[in-house]
């Protein structure tokens, strides 16, 4: 029998790291009461391309989303898991909560927005498949009406999806978003008349909402931005920026949470 030297040895240590490498167990009897779900926000867009051509850039492209919504024939394709990151949401804010892609879940829905003017419409079989899987999440993940967001809600300066075609309100009549009392709307529109609040009055208000938007006195280019995001969600027939009183009257009829500066 040959005996290799130093084989011992080498069985030894082996032994020595395999016992190194198992450690002590996990003990999970304790669970400590403050805690939540990473997931906090959802974040819904449109591709603005054909379904082929969104698959292909959110599968081997630089950017990604959890869901990808198909419209011809209707389906919905899991792209990332709930529980790692895509990145859909680029540079965004939303109550003073930053880089949404490390917190929220992306729901990429097949429309190509605006083509020449003309905004695509999305079939109501679409729609519903969008409002069942938003509530799927809702469920598993108890994610807040005030923090089922559109792309350009968190980054109105440089995006506009999922557009004024897409139909918020029927999110709101599941429960599953803020919508304004139309009631009320009419009651703040009369109050106000003719005449608008200040630049700096729409800019406090939009802040408060959840919109990134710089307090300056001025109705300058990023707050109409900002502003047009807004309509183009609550008063999408007109989404041109312009800060009219109907615009402040549903501002000041979204019942929301305040956020803490």
């Amino acid at each position: 029998m040959r005996i290799v030297p130093g084989a011992g040895v080498a069985l030894l240590v082996a032994g020595c790291l395999c016992a190194c490498a198992v450690g002590p167990t996990v003990d999970r009897t304790y669970t400590a009461a403050s805690q939540d779900s990473r997931i906090q926000f959802i974040v819904i867009h449109f591709t603005s391309t054909d379904f082929d051509e969104a698959l292909a850039t959110l599968t081997h492209g630089p950017v990604s989303s959890h869901y990808l919504v198909r419209d011809k024939p209707v389906a919905i394709y899991q792209l990332v898991d709930d529980s790692r990151r895509a990145y859909h949401a680029g540079e965004s804010s939303w109550q003073g909560n930053t880089q949404l892609n490390a917190s929220s879940i992306g729901i990429e829905i097949v429309n190509r927005g605006d083509r020449d003017g003309e905004w695509s419409d999305y079939p109501p079989e679409q729609v519903e498949a969008v409002v069942t899987l938003v509530k799927k999440l809702v469920r598993e993940y108890h994610v807040r009406p005030d923090h089922i967001v559109g792309h350009s809600d968190i980054a109105p300066q440089r995006k506009v999806d999922p557009g004024p075609k897409f139909p918020w309100k029927r999110l709101a009549d599941e429960g599953l978003v803020p919508w304004p009392d139309a009631v009320l709307v009419a009651a703040k529109r009369a109050e106000f008349g003719s005449s608008a609040p200040d630049a700096q009055w729409f800019q406090e208000r939009l802040r408060k909402l959840g919109y990134a938007v710089p307090v300056t006195g001025e109705i300058d280019r990023e707050t109409r931005r900002v502003i047009s995001a807004f309509q183009m969600k609550y008063r999408p027939r007109r989404f041109d920026g312009e800060p009219d009183a109907e615009t402040a009257a549903i501002l000041e009829a979204l019942d929301v949470p305040s956020v803490t500066e």
